[in-house]
């Protein structure tokens, strides 16, 4: 894989807000994480975590209420429409559901063609040979340029998805819970796919998924979220093997790895108990039980600690090493 240290995304301080039934939701809680180039960052957590509006805020679809994103030294917030659009030709997504996100109306070779016709890149003829040079670096043939989404099953349509977004020759692709809708051989085949895509063109991916086991295999730093924070983040083997926070140590109970954190720590379970209030300093309170006792988890601020350079968590009663 090819990796520097160069960052080319960057989501500092950020937050977002939607009016909801009972009052305001905090979607996005004053979240900071950066994209390294060739390298693949996991957003990870349950759903309503708050997800896929970082994604969207990442792609410009969604306009933050505070903080700043700088995608390829750009800030999101300074570009007018068109400079937007045209840096979305940098940053493609590839999402869920591999039915709906093509157009049943449409061939193969015009969905994976439409962006190059959005951006004006190239004519008719050379167009239609790079349609086929990209169904053929995402494992499908010539045969299928004329068929429609229907006529393919659902890892052929998230393969389409992919050439679509490789397309316009994209430096970041945001995959949001890309193979959550495959069944598991397929998803196999399309992780390792998606591995190989990077490793040959040195992609950047941020990949949101709600399954450990997935970004365990794709990522080279993970960022845990619960209710629009992120509680966690840190490289690979340190949120696998050394987690802090108890939400992580309850999420990698359940992930069927072998893995250090699931053996010796498998007592922490993640509790369905009710939404903390409003006043609690941290928001995973009320599903904790070593926070449920402690009144400085309720009352004192609820700083970021940096156990090392590549590893920090947001808890004033961190889960020990053993």
């Amino acid at each position: 894989m090819i990796s520097t240290d160069t960052s080319v995304a960057t989501v500092s301080g950020v937050s977002r807000t939607f009016k909801g039934k009972t009052g305001v939701v905090h979607a996005l809680d004053n979240i900071s994480f950066d994209l390294k180039s060739g390298q693949t960052l996991a957003l990870v957590g349950e759903s309503g975590s708050g997800k896929t509006t970082a994604a969207r805020v990442l792609l410009g679809l969604d306009r933050p209420n505070s903080g700043t994103i700088d995608v390829l030294g750009r800030n999101l917030g300074s570009l007018k429409h068109e400079e937007l659009r045209l840096l979305r030709r940098e940053i493609q997504v590839v999402q869920q559901d591999p039915f709906s996100q093509l157009n049943r109306r449409h061939s193969v070779e015009r969905i994976i063609s439409s962006p190059l016709i959005a951006f004006d890149i190239g004519d008719k003829v050379s167009r239609r040979e790079q349609v086929i040079e990209l169904l053929k670096a995402v494992g499908l043939e010539k045969e299928h340029l004329n068929r429609r989404p229907h006529e393919l099953s659902g890892g052929q349509c998230q393969r389409v998805a992919i050439a679509r977004a490789l397309a316009v020759d994209p430096k970041i692709l945001v995959l949001d819970e890309a193979v959550s809708a495959l069944d598991v051989s397929v998803r196999a085949q399309v992780l390792n796919l998606l591995r190989q895509i990077q490793a040959d063109r040195g992609l950047t991916y941020l990949f949101i998924t709600h399954d450990l086991g997935v970004a365990h295999y794709m990522a080279d730093e993970i960022a845990v979220m619960f209710r629009g924070r992120i509680v966690e983040r840190g490289n690979r083997d340190d949120v696998f093997n050394k987690s802090r926070h108890h939400y992580t140590v309850g999420l990698l109970s359940s992930v069927p790895l072998a893995t250090p954190v699931v053996s010796k720590r498998s007592s922490e379970q993640v509790q369905s108990l009710p939404s903390p209030g409003v006043d609690d300093t941290c928001n995973y309170r009320s599903r904790c039980a070593t926070g449920l006792g402690r009144e400085d988890c309720k009352s004192v601020p609820l700083l970021i600690t940096q156990g090392s350079a590549t590893h920090s968590w947001r808890c004033h009663s961190p889960v020990e090493i053993a």
